[in-house]
């Protein structure tokens, strides 16, 4: 397969040199050596105490196995005692959960699907793409074109727009790079533009579609840019201004280079690609959305990709297609076909074993190649913390990380330097990482599609894989649906007690060290402030406050008070309007503030809590009437069947019809050809207030 850290490398080069004084890991291994010093003196000290009262009893005798004693204190440090083998060697036991029966009311849902429409036996020769493409795709090793690609690629080719869904890891940047690649290769530009436009909703989603992009041009001379936030802007404005052919990039930067590099602009644009459409919506990137569409050209091809088919993206699909071909490979709540589904269930008074059994998973079944999906990035970051100091090698990767750490923890991950990635929905989306044996949810999330996401990121493009989440009684409904949909067998995992309580006393016990590790992350953050504002007050010493106020401020396409409006309207809208009426919700939020340290149970319960905020948020979504649309709704796949309409008489019609043309009518009175059929005397007709007035004048 291909190799992607060249690509990496030049992305690497684009970011600032800062590095903090001491990375998460260094201050998890500080603590630890500390704590098992301070262990190793508690130990020697009752040793010494021992020794004290056995010279006060035996006098004159030798110990002769006081360094084998030593020695064993030192191994005993890092290897269990036999009785927590014995406990920690327990097998899980697997049970299978059985589908229930469906009810004959009761019809399987149709999603509309395209499937049969694409030729099965096509290859990469006979799309008729040409030799350097050919060359690129044997040299990254791909053999046969996978079904969104043989589906897509000849229809990119025709030049029309393109609205497809597929199943997460099937191949949809080479989908849509293929053919724009092929358009750009036959018809060479006639001037220096930038000509086609790839939007994607995450940085390292962009640095991976520019990754396959470069490969994909690598024996042709088209020239790719990448523009997304947390890289130099400086060293991206001087690309843009050498007018690439495709420019791959984040909603924002790209609107902040829009508004602020005068000679990049949008109006050459040929081919425009929405990569991961729902989720720039979920990001809420749709003002953003409709300025980007509307400065691109109106003469354009516009394909839209996208795992899973939302009302917001078929807005989206009816505002910026044109009588567009319709790809469904894949239904929305598909999960690849080899993955394994493992759920293990939470008794409702247990919300506190989350992160025991999480812990008892990583140290004894899945040791490596695993990525653990969080709710919230604070809990991402505890427990990124705790299994360090457990002694696992982990990364985090979140919004509150710079593209620094960001990309270094993608790199460590998948040069397996890290055997564990703890991560949020960040990650849930189009990152293809080689090797992911095991997803594991630290609770469900939000809705099912982002369960399909998540647990995407393993058995991609026909591997196996295997995923296992954590379920508790509020979230049974959505396990229940997952089950329904799946086409294998899923498993049911059952941790021995004895093994989720000694975890949990070994994460009581690890609580001050954990404490310890965020003191010391807090200190450093000051002292990262403090040295910041000196830099920039002697910087404008040195300069002088007249030639700083004459650098230009960045533009953007809305004022400070429309972007302050929008977030107040977005803050009330995700919480405010969840939590109205919510008294329970509400008494937790204060207790928990007041309280400052929650339990392991208020931590499990704040996750699921955010998660229900949203799923509450989309059921308000969901009850508004529905857009009048250009784009038709999904057919069902079934024959639909006709229901008979009774007709209605005359007199109900006319009795019933209270439109504008039938009042006008039933004011006029009937027309000439009724009178004649019903055999009504002529109505006189004439121009009655014209002789009035006449015999006013006079």
């Amino acid at each position: 397969m291909y190799d992607g850290s060249w690509a990496l490398a030049d992305v690497m080069s684009q970011l600032k040199k800062k590095r903090a004084a001491t990375t998460l890991d260094e201050k998890i291994e500080k603590v630890r050596k500390r704590r098992k010093a301070e262990d190793k003196e508690a130990k020697s000290e009752k040793v010494e105490e021992k020794e004290g009262q056995a010279d006060s009893d035996l006098k004159g005798q030798e110990n002769p196995g006081e360094d084998e004693a030593g020695s064993k204190d030192e191994d005993s440090e890092t290897d269990y005692s036999s009785e927590d083998e014995e406990i920690l060697t327990k097998a899980d036991t697997l049970k299978v959960k059985e589908k229930k029966k469906k009810k004959k009311g009761q019809a399987a849902g149709g999603f509309f699907e395209d499937a049969s429409e694409y030729d099965k036996s096509l290859s990469f020769q006979d799309m008729n793409l040409s030799r350097p493409l050919l060359k690129a795709i044997t040299a990254m090793g791909f053999k046969h074109p996978t079904p969104i690609q043989k589906a897509c690629i000849p229809v990119g080719l025709l030049g029309k727009d393109i609205c497809a869904c597929a199943a997460t890891g099937t191949g949809k940047t080479a989908a849509f790079a293929l053919p724009v690649l092929e358009r750009l290769i036959y018809k060479p530009r006639q001037a220096a533009v930038t000509r086609v436009l790839v939007l994607v909703p995450t940085r390292e989603l962009g640095i991976q579609v520019h990754s396959v992009t470069k490969q994909l041009a690598q024996f042709c001379s088209i020239t790719t840019c990448l523009a997304v936030g947390g890289l130099d802007v400086k060293s991206q404005e001087a690309a843009l201004r050498a007018a690439p052919d495709v420019l791959i990039a984040t909603p924002g930067r790209l609107i902040d280079h829009l508004h602020n590099c005068p000679s990049f602009h949008l109006s050459s644009i040929e081919v425009l690609i929405l990569d991961e459409a729902d989720r720039m919506l979920d990001e809420y990137f749709e003002e953003q959305m409709k300025e980007i569409i509307r400065m691109c050209s109106h003469h354009r091809q516009t394909m839209l990709f996208s795992a899973t088919m939302t009302d917001e993206v078929k807005d989206l699909a009816s505002v910026s297609l044109k009588n567009p071909v319709r790809i469904f490979v894949n239904s929305n709540t598909d999960v690849a076909p080899f993955l394994r589904q493992e759920f293990i269930r939470i008794r409702p008074n247990r919300e506190g074993d989350r992160e025991a059994i999480v812990a008892a998973l990583l140290m004894r079944t899945f040791t490596d190649h695993v990525m653990l999906f969080t709710q919230t990035k604070k809990q991402a970051h505890r427990m990124h913390i705790l299994l360090g100091l457990l002694g696992l090698q982990v990364g985090e990767l979140h919004g509150n990380l710079s593209q620094t750490q960001r990309l270094e923890a993608l790199r460590r991950f998948k040069d397996e330097q890290i055997d564990i990635l703890v991560a949020t929905d960040v990650a849930a989306r189009g990152l293809d990482i080689e090797g992911v044996k095991t997803v594991i949810n630290f609770t469900m999330p939000n809705t099912v599609k982002h369960y399909v996401h998540r647990v995407g990121r393993t058995a991609r493009a026909g591997r196996a894989g295997r995923s296992v989440s954590l379920v508790g009684e509020e979230e049974r409904k959505m396990l229940k649906e997952i089950v329904k949909a799946a086409k294998a067998p899923v498993k049911a995992r059952i941790l021995p007690q004895d093994v989720i309580l000694k975890f949990r006393d070994k994460i009581e016990k690890l609580e001050k060290d954990v404490y310890a590790v965020l003191q010391l992350e807090a200190e450093e953050k000051e002292m990262q402030q403090s040295e910041a504002q000196i830099d920039t007050a002697q910087r404008l010493l040195a300069k002088g406050k007249e030639t700083a106020d004459q650098e230009p401020e960045r533009s953007w396409f809305q004022t400070k008070e429309e972007r302050k409006k929008e977030k107040i309207a977005k803050a009330l809208q995700e919480f405010d309007l969840a939590l109205r009426g919510k008294k329970k919700r509400k008494k937790f939020m204060k207790d928990a503030k007041k309280k400052g340290e929650m339990t392991a149970e208020e931590r499990s319960q704040f996750e699921i809590l955010k998660a229900q905020m949203f799923a509450e948020r989309l059921a308000k979504r969901n009850r508004r009437t529905k857009r009048a649309r250009a784009m038709p709704e999904d057919e069902p796949t079934g024959p639909a069947k006709k229901q008979k309409q009774q007709q209605k008489s005359v007199f109900d019609e006319e009795l019933t019809n209270t439109s504008k043309k039938a009042l006008k009518q039933y004011r006029a009175g009937p027309s000439f050809e009724e009178r004649k059929q019903s055999g009504l005397p002529r109505q006189r007709r004439g121009n009655f207030k014209s002789k009035s007035r006449y015999k006013r004048k006079k």
